[in-house]
């Protein structure tokens, strides 16, 4: 009993440092990245911002604005395009892939047609939306809804044709209607693959909104790093990426959150 209590003590005692290493290595990583910045900044004839030249630029931009904004007014510019075609691509997409995904007659109809549009990649549209729209806030949302729709639809689409036969099966059996099917069964037995697309809308739509505010715009992070190439202004190029990476991250936090709340077996799955 006393040697296997021991065991169990050693095997705790492991589990806690595998624990505290995982704790640290992003910690490490970052103190990496820190010292990579730093050598490639001080080596000779070297044009790449120092971290302090970058620490600078961000405490002068936030008493200089840009166009009348500061930094937090062209990060809330950025996301306020971003959050309104990601809400918009969530309730189109998810619907519209339920529908591609669990009628088949809508499938053989409207599939082939999404297949082409999904092909096509959202800066393509850039010219002909500048054509109609002009560079206003309507032509970079659109744009920005049609790089973040098609993830969702594609795995809600994949998560509704691949639901067990056999829960569809029993609730035959228990006589329960199609409406019942689609809502208490088929749905939230696709719930994993539809927040799979949600996850992968976020990133993809931050992406296309800093490449269309870079190609127009007088507000954004995108219009900051266009600023700052134009000027030769590249510790605000860099400001500007990093405040890139740290939102990403952020909304890639916040997608995970949202899914452990709404699905939390995912999160003891995952545990």
């Amino acid at each position: 009993m006393k040697k296997q209590n021991l065991i169990l003590s050693e095997y705790d005692k492991q589990e806690i440092r595998k624990k505290q290493i995982y704790k640290a290595l992003p910690i490490v990583s970052v103190i990496l990245l820190i010292a990579i910045w730093l050598l490639a900044s001080s080596s000779g004839n070297s044009q790449f911002p120092s971290p302090a030249a970058t620490w600078h630029r961000l405490l002068v931009l936030l008493h200089k604005p840009i166009k009348n904004l500061s930094l937090w007014g062209h990060i809330l510019a950025s996301l306020e395009r971003v959050v309104t075609a990601l809400v918009l691509s969530w309730i189109l997409g998810i619907s519209f892939g339920i529908l591609l995904g669990w009628s088949k007659k809508c499938n053989a109809l409207f599939g082939p047609v999404f297949t082409a549009f999904r092909a096509v990649p959202p800066l393509a549209w850039i010219p002909l939306f500048t054509i109609w729209f002009g560079t206003s806030e309507g032509s970079k949302i659109l744009l920005v809804f049609i790089g973040a729709v098609m993830p969702v639809v594609v795995n809600t689409q994949a998560g509704m044709s691949n639901v067990n036969k056999l829960y569809l099966d029993v609730g035959t059996i228990f006589n329960a209607s199609s409406r019942q099917k689609l809502f208490q069964i088929a749905i939230p037995s696709a719930l994993d693959a539809i927040f799979a697309g949600v996850r992968t809308s976020a990133s993809a739509g931050w992406m296309v909104v800093l490449a269309a505010e870079m190609l127009g715009a007088n507000s954004g992070v995108g219009f900051l790093i266009t600023r700052g190439m134009d000027s030769g202004d590249l510790p605000l190029v860099l400001l500007a990426m990093i405040c890139i990476g740290i939102i990403g991250a952020i909304l890639a936090i916040f997608t995970q959150i949202a899914e452990g709340v709404i699905c939390p077996w995912t999160r003891k799955r995952s545990n």
